[in-house]
């Protein structure tokens, strides 16, 4: 699966952006999808994943009611609705697909480029 994430940008603290994730590939919907981020100096993190069939979703305690994930089978694209954002939230932000967890830890089969998002205080 490729993936190509758009959607970031630069906010204020409290705004909202939508992250958008359009996939090719004649598998996406078999896939479990994610957005994961990457801070400046940190690891990369996991965000949020969703199941294959949409019905299923799993978010990071830090983002938990202030985003939400979604995806679009017909037309091959993941959404991350952020609201509220912080700027702890300052991140590249990556889509994945083949999300899964496993040892205590996400991974994920393929990525896309990242997308950056800034929030300003």
């Amino acid at each position: 699966v490729q993936l190509q994430a758009s959607g970031g940008g630069l906010v204020e603290t409290g705004g909202s952006l939508r992250l958008s994730c359009a996939a090719s590939g004649r598998t996406f919907s078999t896939y479990a999808m994610g957005w994961f981020r990457q801070a400046p100096g940190k690891e990369r993190e996991f965000v949020a994943g969703i199941g294959w069939t949409g019905s299923s979703t799993s978010y990071a305690d830090s983002v938990k009611g202030r985003f939400t994930i979604s995806r679009d089978i017909a037309k091959n694209t993941v959404y991350l609705q952020m609201s509220s954002l912080k700027p702890e939230d300052t991140a590249v932000y990556y889509c994945a697909a083949g999300v899964g967890y496993l040892s205590g830890s996400y991974t994920a089969k393929d990525w896309g480029q990242g997308t950056q998002v800034t929030v300003s205080s």
